[in-house]
């Protein structure tokens, strides 16, 4: 797939600093979170944050959720955050209820761009600025955007894959993507495609077959390969998966043919699960996003906007983002991802986002040792 540079790295000294904060949050409580937690004790402006789910990913209630409170709080805003749960009325619903609350600004991550951009349309109609958090909403109206560089995401899991069947001429690929309506994902796609696309066309590796899987659903990610695999008569070198549920979910099918260990699988969000995995063998790589570093940004963006401070808001959203569907470009902070394997677990277990005790199942526990993961 030709290369299509839809977003722009995040330039290196900028006016502003995104600390890494060491923080062990993947114990948080999930759920829907509460209005209450945002709490206006602090007596600071509202602002409103709205998640997607908890069903697929445990970076919403285990990261993002207490990282956002905790940075907004920091800032001097009051938040008041809940999660949608996948449920696209449910986050129109959370909306209405923030707006006619008077929040002075909206950090949004939707279940699918055209109930995010509803909801847009409907903030700017009250005047409220909107900041696009970890995926943008096609056809919207975000005043920004806030995430990672996710063709890049997608880059680090194609050159994963590529390196790890090296040498392997004409070694069989199935990909298993993320959601079509989730921007993110055609991102991923876009970004793995302009490493292993020249492979599959030079016949270094072989696509059987690319399929996105709707809602990001890790059952219908496992039910999907399972059927693939077995069209292509239970033969495959490596899995293109777009985040570590998926990634689990394949290694269970992958398990019940006796190739679990024997074909390497991308992931993405470096997880507990994900990360044992890697340790085990079962999963060859994730991505490490620190959310940390996003969740920071979006409250010093919030903090500008509140106060109309536009002029402080453009110097911390230095890079920018295309908008195909309605022709706009977005001004965005764009941070960095990193590719995890065996030898870099420790990584994100030091920087505090999962605890040792998570990763080091007893399964692993030599690995650990031997990494010095404690």
């Amino acid at each position: 797939m030709k290369r299509r540079k839809t977003l722009a790295l995040l330039a290196a000294g900028t006016g502003v600093a995104l600390a890494l904060t060491a923080c062990g949050a993947n114990s948080s409580s999930g759920g829907s979170g509460s209005g209450d937690q945002g709490g206006s004790s602090n007596g600071g402006p509202k602002v409103g944050v709205i998640l997607p789910e908890t069903a697929t990913s445990a970076r919403w209630a285990g990261f993002d959720q207490p990282m956002l409170q905790a940075a907004l709080t920091k800032a001097g805003l009051s938040p008041i955050i809940e999660n949608a749960q996948g449920d696209n009325q449910k986050f129109s619903q959370y909306a209405d209820s923030m707006l006619s609350q008077g929040v002075k600004a909206l950090i949004i991550a939707a279940p699918s761009g055209d109930v995010g951009a509803t909801v847009e349309q409907k903030a700017a109609q009250q005047g409220v600025p909107v900041i696009d958090y970890d995926r943008l909403n096609l056809g919207g109206s975000a005043n920004y955007y806030v995430s990672f560089d996710n063709t890049k995401v997608g880059e680090l899991q194609g050159q994963a894959l590529a390196d790890a069947l090296k040498g392997k001429q004409g070694a069989q690929v199935i990909e298993i993507e993320g959601s079509p309506t989730d921007n993110n994902a055609t991102l991923f796609h876009n970004g793995q495609e302009n490493i292993v696309g020249p492979l599959y066309t030079s016949g270094a590796l072989k696509k059987v077959a690319s399929q996105a899987i709707d809602g990001w659903d890790n059952q219908k990610g496992g039910q999907t390969f399972e059927q693939l695999l077995s069209a292509n008569g239970g033969k495959v070198d490596g899995v293109l998966a777009a985040n570590d549920g998926l990634a689990g979910a394949i290694i269970t099918v992958l398990q019940k043919n006796g190739l679990a260990g024997k074909v390497p699988v991308t992931g993405q969000d470096a997880s507990a699960a994900g990360l044992t995995a890697i340790l085990a063998g079962t999963q060859y790589s994730t991505v490490f996003k620190p959310i940390q570093q996003e969740a920071d940004a979006a409250a010093q963006l919030a903090a500008a906007l509140v106060k109309g401070d536009t002029a402080s808001a453009d110097k911390i959203a230095t890079a920018s983002s295309s908008d195909p569907k309605n022709n706009r470009t977005v001004k965005s902070v764009l941070l960095q991802p990193q590719t995890i394997t065996k030898q870099n677990v420790k990584l994100v277990v030091d920087q505090g986002y999962v605890k040792a005790s998570e990763v080091c199942t007893a399964e692993v526990a030599a690995a650990c040792t031997q990494l010095g993961i404690s």
